[in-house]
Formats: C-alpha cells, sequence, structure tokens
C-alpha cells in the first residue's frame, strides 16, 4: 500500500472520529444541528471561514488559471480574504444580533412572503452549483494522488461519501470542529509544496525563463486584466454579506464580538493562500507542460516526495471537504427552515426538526453529486453563480443602513431583476457591455431598488420594527 494511500485512510478516519466527537454536541433541538446552539467560539468562527473560503475553487480552481495566466489568478483568494475582513468590520455582528438562522428568515421579518420565497430559491440554486464543483475538484484531487485507485468519476464518490457524511454526523459542530484540523494542515500542505516545487523547476529564475514568454505570468494584474480583478473583489464582497454560507458561520458565533473577530482574522489569515497556489500551478506548467491545466496543481503535487505528495494532497483534499461541508449544511438549513418549517409544516416538534434536517443533508447531497457530473470550469462557474447574490446584498444593506428606503415589495423585485439580468447576460451577448456580469447586476438591482423606494412611498416597517433595527445597528 502507498504511503498516499495510507495518509488519505488515516485523514478520512480521523474527520470521522471528530465528527462522532461532534456528533456528540448535537443535542435534540435543530439549531444545536444547524448552527452549533450559537456558541462557536473566535478561533472556530475564523477556521469555519477559512474552510469554507480555501476550498476547491481557491487551490485548485487557481492552480488552474495561474497555468495559463500566472500570478494574477492568485487575487481571487485574496478577494475572499478582503471581503471577509468588511464583513467582521461592517455586517458581521449586526447578523448575529438579528438572531436568525438563515437569510430569507431574515427577510420574512421585514418584507413580503414572496421576496421570502425567492430569496430562498435563488440561494439554494447557488449553494447547490458551488456544493456540486466541490465534487469535481475532489475527484480531481484523488484520481492524480492515486491514479491506480482512483478515476476522476470515483473519487467524486469518494469525496461526497465523506462530505455527506460528516455533515450528517454533526452539523455545525462537525464542520467546525473538523476545520480545526483541517484548517492548519492544508496550510501546512500548501506551503510546503510551493516551497517544492519551485526549488524541484530550479527556483524562479528558472522558472521565469521556460515559461511562454507570450503570457505575462510574473505580473500581478496583466494576466487577467484589472477589470477581472475587480470582479472578483465585488463578487467576494457580495457573496460574503448575503450568501448563506458565510452568513450561517455569523449567526452560529456565541456574540457578535465573537463573530466580528472570527471574521477578521479569518479574512486575514486567507490573503497569502491564492499566491502560493498560483506559485504551484506557473511551476507545473514547467514541469509539465501539455497536462489539462484542471490537474496542473495535482500533477505537480504528485512529483514531490511521496510523503509530501500525500500530505499536501491530503490537504487540499481538506480544503474541499471543509468548504463542501459548510455549503452542504447552509442548503440543508435554507431547506429544513424556509421551505419545511415555513411551508410545509409550522408546527413541527423539536426532535422531528432534527430528522428533517438530516435527511435534507443526505437528499441534497446526492442531487449536488449528479449535478456535478455535467460541471466544468470551477472559477468561472462560480462567479457567475455567486452574482446572484447582489440582490441580498442590496437588500439587506439598505435594510440595515437606510430602512426608509425599503419597501414591503423591494425584495422581490430586486431579486426577480438580479435572476433576469443573469439570464439576459448568458443569452445575448449584446448585453454584455461590462466585462463581467457582476457590474451589470449591481448597476441594475441597485437602480431597481431605488426605483421601487420612489414609486410606492408607503415604508413597509412599523415604528417597533425601525426601532428593532435600530437596535441592531
Amino acid at each position: 500500500m502507498s504511503a498516499s494511500l495510507i495518509i488519505i485512510i488515516l485523514y478520512i478516519a480521523m474527520l470521522f472520529v471528530i465528527s462522532s466527537f461532534a456528533k456528540r454536541r448535537v443535542s435534540k433541538e435543530g439549531e444545536s444541528y444547524t448552527l452549533a446552539g450559537r456558541e462557536l467560539s473566535t478561533p472556530l468562527i475564523a477556521c469555519s471561514l477559512i474552510g469554507l473560503a480555501i476550498g476547491g475553487a481557491s487551490t485548485i480552481g487557481v492552480a488552474e488559471q495561474a497555468y495559463g495566466i500566472g500570478l494574477a489568478a492568485g487575487w481571487y483568494t485574496v478577494a475572499w480574504g478582503f471581503a471577509a475582513i468588511v464583513m467582521g468590520l461592517v455586517t458581521a455582528e449586526k447578523y448575529r444580533n438579528f438572531n436568525v438562522s438563515t437569510v430569507p428568515e431574515l427577510f420574512g421579518k421585514f418584507y413580503d412572503e414572496k421576496g421570502r420565497f425567492i430569496c430562498v430559491i435563488c440561494q439554494m440554486i447557488i449553494l447547490i452549483v458551488v456544493v456540486s464543483l466541490q465534487y469535481i475538484a475532489g475527484g480531481s484531487i484523488l484520481s492524480s494522488l492515486l491514479p491506480g485507485v482512483f478515476t476522476l468519476k470515483s473519487g467524486m464518490v469518494v469525496s461526497a461519501c465523506v462530505f455527506i457524511g460528516i455533515t450528517f454526523m454533526g452539523g455545525m459542530w462537525s464542520a467546525g470542529l473538523c476545520n480545526l484540523f483541517n484548517v492548519p494542515l492544508k496550510y501546512a500542505g500548501v506551503i510546503l509544496c510551493t516551497i517544492l516545487a519551485v526549488i524541484s523547476t530550479g527556483g524562479f529564475q528558472n522558472i521565469k525563463l521556460n515559461l511562454p514568454q507570450n503570457v505575462p505570468y510574473f505580473s500581478f494584474t496583466q494576466g487577467t486584466g484589472i477589470w477581472i480583478i475587480l470582479s472578483w473583489f465585488l463578487i467576494m464582497l457580495t457573496q460574503v454579506m448575503s450568501m448563506q454560507g458565510p452568513v450561517q458561520i455569523a449567526f452560529a458565533a456565541k456574540d457578535s464580538k465573537t463573530a466580528k473577530k472570527g471574521f477578521i482574522i479569518g479574512g486575514l489569515c486567507m490573503i497569502p493562500i491564492g499566491f502560493l497556489c498560483a506559485l504551484i500551478g506557473m511551476s507545473a506548467k514547467v514541469a509539465f507542460p501539455d497536462v489539462s491545466a484542471t490537474l496542473a496543481l495535482p500533477k505537480m503535487i504528485l512529483s514531490l516526495n511521496p510523503v509530501a505528495a500525500g500530505i499536501t494532497l491530503a490537504a487540499l483534499w481538506a480544503a474541499d471537504v471543509s468548504t463542501a461541508c459548510n455549503l452542504l449544511l447552509g442548503a440543508s438549513t435554507l431547506f429544513s427552515q424556509d421551505i419545511y418549517k415555513k411551508s410545509i409544516n409550522p408546527k413541527v416538534d423539536e426532535k422531528k426538526y432534527l430528522i428533517i434536517n438530516k435527511v435534507s443533508v443526505i437528499v441534497l447531497g446526492v442531487f449536488t453529486f449528479v449535478l456535478a457530473s455535467s460541471m466544468s470550469g470551477i472559477l468561472k462557474t462560480i462567479s457567475i453563480g455567486l452574482s446572484l447574490c447582489t440582490a441580498f446584498t442590496i437588500v439587506f444593506l439598505f435594510t440595515i443602513f437606510c430602512p426608509k428606503l425599503c419597501r414591503k415589495s423591494s425584495a422581490f423585485y430586486t431579486t426577480l431583476v438580479s435572476i433576469i439580468v443573469l439570464f439576459v447576460w448568458q443569452i445575448v451577448p449584446s448585453f454584455r457591455i461590462f466585462p463581467h456580469v457582476i457590474f451589470m447586476e449591481w448597476l441594475v438591482c441597485l437602480c431597481t431598488f431605488l426605483l421601487i423606494a420612489v414609486l410606492d412611498r408607503h415604508n413597509i416597517f412599523t415604528s417597533e420594527q425601525l426601532k428593532s433595527i435600530e437596535d441592531v445597528v
């Protein structure tokens, strides 16, 4: 049995040991499963956020991009870290103070039922797409690490079983405690791989000499262009402030100060990882100029010392596991809280609600695996999907900072317009007057929200609701 296979088996075993311990902390209440009883400390918040952010897109996806364009691909992860810091400074405390479980539940406190429902549907679509992409990244890691044991398909199957199993056992406690193990492992693995990859390809000077000269590999902006980099920053700021995955972590903090500190610390820790993965992708271009870009990072690591390769690829798979578990839990929480409990069985008791949460983890896990078989292009697919968060972010920011402009139908029509913009962008090339759909989303959604404020002069908030918002702020 190879050293790499042994390392992977030990890693999987450790995750299930941790999840078994996490399961003991889950009471019979649904909130204990979905939000860890709102008891996450600052280290758990920071590690959960890093675990969510540093996944397949921030490692395999960045290396895939860097294989073709160079260091500029690393800005994707920098944008994630920057957005997390802004979230910590501006909105994390406010989300925690609302004491709700989901973003649609928060919308439902103030806006009409149509606004809450369309928010649920869009949030679930986004999470399902992003979770599906984690199976692809996980499968490529395992198939590259152990080509004699895994194909891409079987690697995706094993990844799915681990993602679903860990989340099913302990919910948010599993995700949080596993990330205390995963985050140090993934950082150690990426740093080790970067050092060994650069050394094995002859150092920076040799890499520079052997890379194609027609591509500015060592430029921080020219490889992808300033507008694409700005779009990543805008996408990340948009999604981290309103997507169920990161917001649910804020909901789970033991108090508002913990949420703020956890997001700031987590964001600061994310910033270097993108450029490290970009360097590995560039090294792979030198060592394996004809390999598929998607397999660039795994192939580079596989060429290193067997033990170092096993540890590093286990670390990258850990990144994928931690991201998928958080997002799968987020999708499950949306279904159980905002569809089942809100619309199907409002009087459900806590014991049955916990069962519904666990069953939805399995069902959504299987569905996202099936969907993963038809997807490709990790960064591109994610960035397009996350642009749908624009409407949620605009609605939330106005709700917090300028509630007097909010109207009963603001959430519904702003979200509906966001969907229409994305649909038209995909099918009408002449509509693409900006370099990325996120710019069009912000322009149109912001104008829509303000137009509704002008056309409908009746503020939706009662004096008591305005007081509750002021108390949160």
